[in-house]
């Protein structure tokens, strides 16, 4: 019987104070900040009081972060995010983060599908959904992988250096209450 949260080659776990370094790394990457909300670097003081006040509840900070961490070494390989959870509409947003040494190597398919059974099977959720910046062709490549489907795009969604950019918004399904709550 395969473990909440974990699978044969990967698990996801809470936060760790040993995980400083690492979200320091990543938080600071400027290459990555195009692709969220980040616009300043971020000190190892704050990463700190984030870690020491995360409560890692989902249904008290709607939002949820675990990291991605190799069973067979337990190196920590990235962190996905659910967030915006709305309890009432069973739903959140979802975003991945897989450092750059171990991407393209199948990690992220397998932290997806690892997440949509916990929120699906575990927490009842109706959907997931992600905001993927259109120029980022890896990530959607990725969630089109996990059966996520387009369904709009957010025009001049993000700006940046060159103008501003359409994000696209994709959706997954719990098929299991899709079924049960039926639209008209």
């Amino acid at each position: 019987m395969t473990k909440l949260l974990e699978n044969k080659n990967i698990r996801l776990r809470a936060l760790e104070p040993e995980d400083i370094d690492t979200l320091y790394t990543w938080e600071n990457d400027t290459e990555l900040w195009e692709y969220g909300a980040s616009i300043t670097p971020f000190s190892r003081f704050v990463i700190k009081e984030y870690l020491i006040d995360s409560k890692q509840d989902i249904y008290q900070n709607k939002q949820l972060r675990l990291m991605i961490e190799l069973k067979e070494s337990g190196g920590t390989i990235g962190t996905i995010d659910l967030y915006d959870f709305e309890p009432l509409h069973h739903r959140a947003g979802i975003g991945i983060l897989i450092d750059k040494k171990y991407r393209r190597q199948g990690y992220g398919l397998q932290t997806l599908s690892i997440i949509k059974d916990y929120c699906f099977d575990f927490l009842k959720m109706k959907q997931l959904y992600a905001f993927i910046p259109e120029k980022n062709q890896k990530s959607i490549e990725l969630f089109q992988k996990a059966d996520y489907k387009q369904s709009g795009i957010l025009k001049d969604w993000l700006s940046s250096k060159n103008g501003f950019e359409n994000v696209l918004v994709m959706q997954k399904f719990n098929d299991l209450t899709s079924k049960k709550c039926k639209t008209k």
